[in-house]
């Protein structure tokens, strides 16, 4: 995609995220990767219904502006931790949807499988990530999920999604806010069910065949329960490591 289109696409996507109510004030965040060590992204301080085209910054990995006259916004590390765990992400949204951020407020989690068609989109579970404070210690509690995982429920910080693109990271957005609204009623009415063990597998073999999820680019199988990996401990403190050489105390 060019330049000027993705500065188009950033600006709508950021447009449609304060329409629908997922933004207030000068929340929310959207980048796209232009290449290996370069980022475009939107600019901090601004509401996200007055993003413009023009107002797009271009930066590096450290966070550093090559072009444009606003400045980044201060979560851009959690957006590099994704970019560089994985080749596949080139776009990532994050806003604070009221549903999904209540559901983290009140110490509630969308660990139960309970829409067919949202395992085969986004996986059996979409974990939340422990509280933590801005910066360091927020992208470390990131690390250990943004292998395995393309949505995020981030515990006071609202949801974070990647994509292929900028449209699939953000209808990843629009689908968890969608499921929490879901189980926000489902809590009221006695709880979620959850869908029957024997159901799941072909769910996620179906995932895999689409060419989503961990599998799909080779990597262990991650279960219902969460992080179930080979060696999660080891895995963990591979992210964090990585993360933490990657990113400079000046893009806290």
């Amino acid at each position: 995609m060019s330049e000027p289109r993705l500065r188009q696409e950033l600006s709508k996507y950021s447009q449609r995220m304060w329409q629908r109510g997922w933004v207030a004030n000068h929340d929310g965040n959207l980048s796209h990767r232009l290449r290996r060590s370069r980022l475009m992204c939107t600019p901090t301080a601004q509401s996200k219904i007055e993003i413009r085209p023009e107002m797009m910054l271009v930066v590096d990995e450290s966070g550093k502006v090559l072009s444009g006259s606003l400045r980044p916004f201060s979560e851009l590390n959690l957006h590099l931790a994704y970019y560089q765990a994985r080749a596949d992400v080139n776009a990532v949204v994050h806003a604070h949807p009221p549903a999904a951020t209540a559901l983290a407020a009140a110490g509630l989690s969308l660990d139960k499988p309970f829409l067919p068609e949202a395992v085969v989109s986004l996986g059996a579970v979409i974990p939340t990530v422990p509280l933590a404070m801005p910066g360091v210690p927020a992208v470390q509690a990131m690390g250990p999920y943004v292998d395995d995982y393309d949505a995020l429920v981030i515990a006071g910080n609202g949801v974070i999604c990647c994509g292929s693109d900028l449209e699939q990271a953000y209808l990843r957005l629009e689908l968890v806010e969608h499921l929490a609204e879901i189980a926000c009623r489902a809590h009221s009415l006695g709880g979620i069910k959850a869908l029957p063990a024997p159901m799941l597998k072909p769910l996620l073999d179906a995932r895999r065949r689409a060419g989503l999820g961990p599998e799909a680019r080779g990597r262990s199988s991650v279960d219902a329960g969460g992080l179930n990996r080979t060696d999660d401990g080891q895995l963990a403190s591979l992210v964090r490591r990585e993360v933490i050489r990657v990113l400079k105390p000046g893009t806290e």
